[in-house]
């Protein structure tokens, strides 16, 4: 058993932020991650990579290798490929490492545990083949594998860009990019166009990535319909342009994006209050001024407090370690109160494009909400039509559709299909999307064996 006074879940720019900050406290933090290395997804395999890849992947890439630096010499406890499979009050932390249990004490615990792809259920999205942009990206930078083939991309978001651009510069090809994001979009956002100059760089940045792609080669293609088939993997793609005309095109890879979303898992399993944000399309963890939840000493940072990018991710875990240090008594009122008034700053320019970019790839609602013979749950085949007809049994809401259904019991344990149970839910019920609600999540957290678990029992006692 270790102990600390804080501890950290997650290792990327929130979560290596606030660590360094409680540090220079000479506050005993310990970092859990499962990854092999700290960076999170966005600094993914940015300590080992060669200059001549952190070149091509970018300047905040390379900025990562510096900020990654200067946690490994911050003092904090890191511990890499451990997963925290239960967190009970108190805070203790089960924890698991290439199958050995341990248990962490702590005073108070940040969740920075990031964010998840948005769930994208539509027909055929289950056949080998068809995967995430940021899947792709991950083997893009931690193995640094490029598809032989050209490769098809449907959805819209920042990441989509990134990607192109990122394959491109790598030697890659794009077959073509099906934009899914409905044009009136763009009306929709051009009411925050002037708060997008606070960020003029990240503006300028995603204005050259468009610029790039529109004097490339790629196929930019504006559909209202996507589809995958095929024969036990992916051999065609299905689509409708925004015209009405119906294409089919052979491929053996796509990958879909549509957003990400903050990972609450945690937040909810431990109780924590929720909202439903509009503006972003998910539920997100209600937040003090310095990011600690509804639980007294429980913190979210970085997304999986609300999605804000990786740069306003580093200063929210900043605010959370001046937070925990205020509880602990170990700054001034007059030291937090300046300090917090120059960090919110820095995160109200970091985050002035967010509406902006929230309401221009806001998705169609056939990603939100899918039609009826579409799997929604992938781990246990269940369609959009089972989880309709059971959300019409006396009202039921996502945790009776899921006793009903079995939709989000399988492995993945709801990541993968529980905003789509509960959005499909609100659209059934007509009830607003808080008074919904998500699933309930229970541990395990992360999959561990019944025998784990047993062994775990000897954990239990102080």
């Amino acid at each position: 058993m270790m102990t600390c006074d804080v501890l950290i879940v997650g290792a990327g720019p929130a979560g290596m932020a606030a660590a360094m900050r409680l540090r220079k406290a000479q506050i005993d933090v310990i970092v859990v991650d499962d990854a092999r290395a700290p960076g999170g997804q966005v600094w993914r395999a940015a300590e080992q990579s060669a200059d001549s890849m952190a070149s091509v992947l970018g300047a905040d890439y390379r900025a990562g290798r510096e900020a990654i630096g200067r946690f490994r010499a911050s003092g904090a406890r890191y511990l890499a490929e451990t997963e925290v499979w239960r967190l009970d009050d108190g805070w203790r932390a089960f924890t698991k490492h290439r199958g050995a249990l341990d248990r962490i004490d702590a005073k108070a615990v940040v969740l920075a545990t990031g964010a998840l792809e948005r769930p994208v259920p539509f027909p055929g999205w289950t056949l080998p083949g068809v995967m995430t942009v940021g899947g792709a990206q991950t083997l893009l930078k931690g193995a640094r594998q490029i598809p032989q083939d050209g490769v098809w991309i449907a959805g819209a978001g920042p990441l989509v860009l990134l990607y192109i651009t990122q394959l491109r510069a790598f030697g890659g090809r794009i077959a073509g990019w099906l934009n899914t994001a409905p044009s009136s979009n763009l009306w929709a956002a051009l009411r925050h166009w002037p708060a997008m100059f606070r960020n003029a760089p990240d503006l300028a940045k995603g204005m050259a990535w468009r610029a790039q792609l529109a004097l490339s080669d790629v196929p930019i293609i504006d559909v209202c319909d996507v589809a995958a088939e095929g024969d036990g993997r992916l051999e065609t793609i299905r689509y409708t342009t925004t015209r009405g005309k119906m294409h089919r095109v052979d491929a053996s890879l796509l990958l879909v994006h549509e957003g990400v979303v903050p990972n609450i898992h945690a937040t909810v399993a431990l109780g924590c209050a929720h909202r439903w944000s509009s503006q972003q399309q998910c539920f997100v963890p209600q937040l003090d001024a310095f990011g600690m939840t509804s639980r007294d000493d429980l913190y979210a940072v970085g997304d999986g407090g609300g999605i804000l990018g990786a740069r306003a991710a580093g200063l929210t875990g900043e605010l959370a370690a001046l937070g925990i240090l205020a509880r602990m008594d170990r700054s001034s009122a007059k030291d937090r109160e300046r300090e917090s008034a120059v960090l919110r700053a820095r995160l109200e320019r970091e985050t002035a494009f967010r509406c902006f970019l929230d309401a221009l790839f806001l998705p169609r609602r056939a990603v939100l909400v899918p039609d009826d013979d579409t799997i929604v749950c992938r781990c246990e085949e269940v369609t959009a039509r089972s989880i309709r007809q059971a959300a019409h049994v006396r009202g039921s809401g996502p945790n009776q559709i899921k006793a009903f259904t079995r939709a989000g019991m399988g492995p993945c344990q709801g990541r993968q299909c529980g905003l789509v149970i509960s959005q499909i839910a609100g659209s059934e019920s007509g009830k607003d999307m808080d008074s919904v609600g998500y699933l309930n999540i229970r541990p395990p957290l992360k999959p561990i064996t019944v025998g784990e678990i047993a062994r775990a029992a000897k954990l239990e006692s102080p």
